[in-house]
């Protein structure tokens, strides 16, 4: 079966100034990420919500989570959405965006002393759609 066809989740990590989205299928394949401004986050959700067979939306209870959560039930009433913990995902994925970008000079220095090049809000919403994942297995 295509990965395009598995269920899937579209998970969210709301923030004030940026919010990672990712898809997620059932069998923790990535399908899309991105990093958007919380103004571009309802069209991008309405997009994906039309290319993947989304069963849930998985939306991280940190900052900003109750107004995404408004915006989410009134432009998808039909998908039904889960508010979860977000703790220690931003720390998951800081080292997992480290990691990714590890290579060349970066390797010859200690991982701790590394900073992202690059937002990771993308890997906190892969995080949290993993765990929702896992715990329905």
């Amino acid at each position: 079966m295509s990965s395009e066809k598995r269920p899937a989740v579209l998970a969210l990590d709301p923030g004030r100034a940026k919010c990672g989205i990712a898809v997620v299928d059932e069998q923790c394949t990535l399908l899309h990420r991105c990093v958007v401004a919380p103004g571009e986050c309802s069209g991008v959700v309405a997009e994906l919500l039309d290319r993947y067979p989304i069963v849930c939306i998985v939306l991280g209870d940190g900052t900003g989570s109750g107004a995404m959560h408004t915006a989410l039930c009134t432009a998808s009433p039909d998908v039904p959405i889960e508010v979860v913990d977000e703790r220690h995902t931003s720390e998951e994925a800081r080292a997992r965006r480290i990691a990714e970008e590890r290579s060349g000079w970066r390797r010859l220095i200690p991982a701790g002393l590394l900073t992202p090049s690059s937002p990771y809000d993308d890997l906190v919403a892969v995080i949290l759609a993993e765990r929702w994942w896992r715990t329905r297995r």
